[in-house]
């Protein structure tokens, strides 16, 4: 299996094999604790209408939705795991618009198999993506359109899984740890981002799915994937 590193939405459009397109802070751990309080799955989309538009058609959604980083007016769900532990999302569906995450994975159209990752399911994506046997992944820092290292550790964390090592994740978040972004969202200054969003989002393999995205009629679909039903899968 040869890794490949990718980055930012160019970079997704370009990417081959099995992608990993990843999001820490926030989407794809919004999209994470979503599925863990009981969301039946995930939408992605590109802009704020297709939410809406999408969310109209379906019953049982809700919307999350920033546009550079910060709330949209009307949509009460920021793009935040704080709001999303905090609502009731048992059986729904969670119709995601971000500014960098699901870009990349709108994006991510020459892909043989897509997955959604944060550092909340590394390891279960790395072991997915072993489970499936590629002969190239690639990894999409979706961050790097905007110089937010953490995505870019993630893939450097999520590339030793794959050869079997275990990085040391505090050592590749010191470039997040060094910014002015990171110590302003780590106060709850920033809107609709509330501080308790950042440790949520960098607790490492706090699940244990992974997060697979398949397109259908009504766009791109992110659903979990248990290491339970991996097995299966593998010996089925």
């Amino acid at each position: 299996m040869r890794v490949v590193h990718a980055g930012g939405v160019s970079g997704a459009r370009s990417a081959a094999g099995t992608v990993v397109v990843i999001d820490v802070i926030r989407a794809f751990s919004v999209s994470a604790y979503a599925l863990a309080c009981g969301a039946r799955e995930c939408r992605l989309v590109a802009e704020v209408d297709e939410a809406r538009s999408l969310a109209a058609r379906l019953e049982g959604t809700v919307v999350s939705a920033e546009v550079d980083g910060l709330p949209v007016e009307g949509i009460p769900m920021s793009n935040s795991p704080t709001m999303v532990m905090e609502a009731e999302l048992l059986g729904c569906t969670l119709v995601q618009r971000s500014s960098s995450g699901t870009q990349g994975m709108v994006a991510a159209t020459a892909a043989e198999r897509r997955f959604a990752c944060s550092l909340v399911v590394a390891s279960a994506t790395a072991e997915a993506v072993r489970a499936a046997a590629p002969s190239v992944v690639t990894l999409v820092a979706t961050g790097d359109d905007y110089q937010h290292p953490e995505d870019r550790a993630c893939a450097e964390y999520l590339e030793g899984l794959l050869e079997g090592r275990r990085p040391d994740l505090d050592q590749l978040l010191q470039p997040l740890y060094a910014t002015e972004r990171y110590r302003r969202i780590s106060t709850g200054s920033w809107p609709g981002f509330p501080a308790s969003d950042v440790p949520l989002c960098l607790a490492a393999d706090r699940f244990d799915f992974a997060m697979p995205v398949v397109m259908d009629h009504l766009g791109l679909k992110l659903l979990a994937l248990s290491r339970d039903q991996l097995t299966r899968s593998i010996h089925a």
